[in-house]
């Protein structure tokens, strides 16, 4: 009798734990199934009480967004603010109604974003979203993600790396450590001297190689030295960074020596430098070279 009230109560369990397993299976499906269609195939028909609870709760900070015609609306910002979207689910898994996912979420920024114009910019971040269901429909949800990281790929936040890579960069340069500027400059680096600058006349520079030959070099041959002074960098939006200072040289073939003002523009992008811009006192270079 023991015997078979133990299988007995066996089997009940199993059949309950089954039936519990089905449960989160079927609601993980219908999960990955409904953001699937929301994001990868922009179907916002999918926001209705068939999928989600009217309820409908989405944490945030500093303001819940409730209800499925508001988190509709929250979520159009995605679909508007991004192209070439892919939003993939690494991993789903749950337990007694509630689902934990890690996410992937790729796209590039061409259209307004909460309010933030297009920048073109590619964005590829990863998260996790907690999940709570309801009746089989999705009721509450909570992502977790670097916004930090987000901000700096959309190009709002700079990277807080820049400020030292530029540091360096200067450093470098002081030391005539060629290799170690040409390292952090990406293989097509757009680089523009100041219109009417003497050197301007191969604007623009694309790649390292390039400025060598048409900036640096010529540098080298035309001037006794050629020194940067009283720099000072300014940390900006958009992975920029900005240098002000003076030039200090002497041109070799008469002698003047030149004290100008001059600001350099640099753009970086994932630790590398992809743009700059030089902007100087182009008339005391030209009156110095006079002859």
């Amino acid at each position: 009798m023991k015997k078979l009230t133990l299988v007995f109560s066996l089997t009940i369990t199993l059949f309950f734990i089954s039936c519990a397993d089905n449960k989160i299976n079927k609601d993980i499906k219908m999960y990955t199934h409904t953001w699937d269609e929301i994001i990868n195939n922009r179907n916002l028909d999918y926001f209705n009480e068939d999928n989600f609870d009217r309820n409908l709760i989405i944490h945030m900070s500093p303001e819940n967004v409730v209800g499925i015609e508001a988190t509709k609306d929250f979520y159009n910002n995605y679909l508007t603010g991004f192209s070439d979207v892919e939003f993939t689910m690494k991993s789903v898994f749950g337990q007694e109604g509630k689902i934990v996912k890690h996410w992937n979420f790729k796209g590039k920024h061409t259209g307004d974003f909460f309010g933030i114009p297009a920048t073109g910019n590619q964005v590829d971040i990863d998260g996790t979203t907690l999940v709570k269901m309801k009746n089989g429909k999705i009721a509450e949800e909570q992502d977790f993600m670097d916004n930090m990281l987000f901000m700096q790929q959309l190009g709002i936040v700079s990277s807080p790396d820049n400020m030292s890579i530029i540091n360096k960069l200067y450093e470098d340069f002081a030391k005539g450590d060629m290799p170690s500027v040409g390292a952090v400059m990406d293989a097509n680096i757009l680089w523009n001297e100041a219109e009417n600058f003497p050197l301007a006349d191969g604007n623009p520079y694309i790649g390292f190689d390039a400025i060598v030959k048409g900036v640096f070099s010529r540098i080298g041959e035309e001037w006794e030295y050629w020194n940067l002074t009283d720099l000072n960098l300014h940390e900006m939006s958009n992975n920029m960074v900005l240098a002000t200072g003076r030039y200090q040289a002497k041109y070799k073939k008469n002698g003047k020596i030149i004290n100008l003002q001059m600001a350099h523009l640099w753009s970086l992008k994932d630790g590398n430098i992809i743009k700059f811009q030089q902007f100087a006192d182009t008339k005391g270079i030209a009156d110095a070279i006079r002859k």
